[in-house]
């Protein structure tokens, strides 16, 4: 299943498909008893898709049976037993893709020409993603980090490893082990091909990022390298070749305080905002400036849902039942990709934070 939504990921999502492209939603959930109930709702949700298929004359037979044969592989690539709060399933004559994501998600079945990506785009602006490097003199790990928990990442090469065996072992005994071996020249040329592969992964996945290692190995890293220079370093060595637990448990401390700093900044912009009369409040609002590529920084509370239909006049959105007709179920995350795609801050803060705005509010251009 895929967890990771590059720039050039989400340009190919929305590529137009030759009709049907099958998007499939279902939230999903972490723990028992709530996901005893996922397997049924997962094929009951790809069964009404393939209801759909069934009965849209504008798909002929031989594209319902592709369609139908792609949907059956991506339901079988689907493990429940690491499953987030949603899980979407895409569908289109000769692909399919399978997206775990850590934000809940309505369930519902789109037909069209192209995929639905709002939820997409919406749950990785939440996860607030980032990089750790663990640096060590004989491998290099990068691990992918979002949400409450990091993952080793095999993109760009990595992890990145030398054998130990061609280390000069007397030299070693002679001066010390670990910091002697960040002055040995093959360690120096190891490191710079680490740096020039986390370059290559940053440019297409820019993201924060955290290194950790020796202060010895930290130096040199800085002395030879480009690609961490903004990075916040991490004197903590051994997680090369750690556990994922472990990484975050080094990390979660420096995380946690930038969380802070981010609901500090947001509270204090918005305040702003509001005696400079450039503030919108309430999802209806919000979504009118949204739609308007008005919004400079959107703030979304964390588990902040609204279920909505058009009025029926003047293009304005009132609260609705989910499951009414017409319903807007992830109105909240249609607005946040529409901010993203003009450019605007997306940031999200811990429930409560927004106080009579009402879940969602934004700083206007203008």
């Amino acid at each position: 299943m895929e967890h990771a939504l590059s720039p050039a990921t989400l340009t190919e999502l929305r590529r137009p498909r030759p009709y049907p492209a099958v998007s499939v939603l279902t939230p999903t959930h972490r723990r028992e008893p709530e996901n005893a109930q996922d397997p049924v709702r997962l094929r009951n949700v790809v069964a009404e898709a393939k209801k759909q298929l069934e009965q849209d004359p504008a798909v002929t037979r031989e594209r319902r049976n592709d369609v139908v044969e792609q949907l059956d592989q991506a339901l079988a690539e689907v493990d429940l037993t690491h499953a987030e709060d949603g899980l979407v399933i895409f569908a289109a004559p000769g692909e399919h893709q399978v997206w775990s994501l850590a934000r809940p998600v309505p369930e519902r079945v789109v037909l069209s020409d192209t995929f639905l990506t709002r939820n997409l785009v919406a749950a990785q602006a939440a996860e607030r993603t980032f990089w750790v490097l663990s640096v060590s003199s004989d491998r290099v790990t990068l691990w992918n980090g979002g949400g409450d928990r990091v993952s080793e990442a095999h993109v760009g090469g990595f992890p990145l490893t030398r054998d130990r065996a061609n280390f000069d072992a007397e030299r070693q005994e002679r001066i010390g082990d670990l910091p002697s071996a960040f002055r040995d020249e093959d360690t120096r040329h190891f490191l710079r091909d680490a740096d020039t592969a986390l370059a290559r992964v940053l440019r297409t996945h820019d993201r924060p990022l955290y290194v950790t290692g020796e202060t010895a190995a930290l130096s040199l890293l800085e002395e030879i390298g480009t690609a961490t220079k903004d990075a916040t370093h991490i004197p903590y060595g051994g997680l090369a070749h750690g556990t994922p637990d472990a990484v975050w448990q080094a990390v979660r401390p420096l995380i946690d305080a930038e969380d802070r700093r981010n609901v500090d900044t947001v509270a204090r912009r918005l305040e702003a905002a509001r005696g400079h009369k450039v503030f919108a409040a309430g999802v209806d609002e919000v979504r009118q400036n949204a739609q308007q590529g008005r919004i400079q920084l959107l703030a979304v509370e964390e588990n902040y849902r609204a279920a909505v239909r058009a009025d029926g006049g003047g293009g304005h959105l009132v609260p609705a039942e989910s499951g009414d007709l017409d319903v807007r179920e992830d109105i909240v995350d249609e607005i946040v990709e529409r901010c993203l795609d003009t450019g605007a801050e997306v940031r999200f803060v811990p429930d409560g934070t927004l106080g009579d705005a009402r879940g969602i509010a934004g700083v206007l251009r203008y």
